[in-house]
Order: structure tokens, then C-alpha cells, then sequence
């Protein structure tokens, strides 16, 4: 048994150095999980556009009727802004929502669909609209 303490003494400056790098290995290892866990929880799906404003989305076991936030649909317009969202939103398309409020019990959230499949980036559906000429941002929202 003596012949093995001068040979572990010589480990012994290091070990510090792996304790180190063996904590960082697993914090890295946990916030990747925590990050992959928080982007699955979420995503949501479109299960309905109801209007150029209103979706009806699903978050598991839930249903929310949610407005588009940051934005006003002309009424002469409605008609285009609900078709522009179904085909920018089919049904069972990955949403991704941030809530800003609620509106008669209506929850207000930006909307982005996670989803493409093409490689493009995410796109916030109240940004889309307004870029293709369907609503006008509202001078209070910001971001």
C-alpha cells in the first residue's frame, strides 16, 4: 500500500483542475437539456384560423383563441389577412407565442411559426401581415 501513495501524490495538483472541467462539462450538459426541455414546452399548434386576427391554438391538452398582437386589420380587409394566415399557418403548424396581454379574456401574443421546413427564419405572423400590405402597426407596440 505505500508504493501506491507517492504515485497518487503525483495526481494530486491536478485534480482541482479535472474536478473543474468535469463541473463545466456537466453544467453545459443541463443547460443544453433545460433549453431543449423549455423550446418543446413552448410550441404550440394551429388548430384554426378564425380571422386575419384570431387563431385557435393548441399547447397539449389546452385550447386558447389567441389575437395577433400589435397590429389593426381593416374591415375591408379581413377577408385577405385570414387567407394570407392560412397558408402562412396551416393547420398543425409549430407556433411559438409571447404573450403581451389579454383582451376580454382573449390572450394577446405575438405569434412566430417554428416550423418551415425550408431553412428560413422565423417569422412573426403581426410582421408578415403588415409587410404584405394586410394591417398597420399600432404606434404603442413595440419590438
Amino acid at each position: 500500500m505505500q508504493r501506491l501513495q507517492p504515485h497518487h501524490r503525483q495526481f494530486e495538483p491536478l485534480l482541482p483542475q479535472l474536478r473543474s472541467e468535469a463541473l463545466k462539462l456537466l453544467l453545459a450538459c443541463l443547460v443544453a437539456l433545460v433549453l431543449s426541455w423549455a423550446g418543446a414546452a413552448e410550441a404550440a399548434e394551429v388548430l384554426q384560423v378564425r380571422s386575419g386576427k384570431l387563431l385557435q391554438i393548441g399547447d397539449h391538452n389546452r385550447t386558447y383563441t389567441v389575437e395577433l398582437a400589435c397590429i389593426a386589420i381593416p374591415s375591408e380587409g379581413n377577408a385577405a389577412a385570414t387567407e394570407w394566415l392560412r397558408q402562412q399557418l396551416p393547420r398543425r403548424a409549430r407556433v411559438n407565442l409571447r404573450p403581451s396581454g389579454s383582451n376580454n379574456g382573449t390572450l394577446v401574443a405575438r405569434v412566430e411559426r417554428l416550423d418551415r421546413g425550408d431553412g428560413s427564419s422565423r417569422t412573426d405572423m403581426a410582421a408578415g401581415l403588415v409587410a404584405a400590405g394586410l394591417a398597420t402597426p399600432l404606434p404603442h407596440c413595440t419590438g
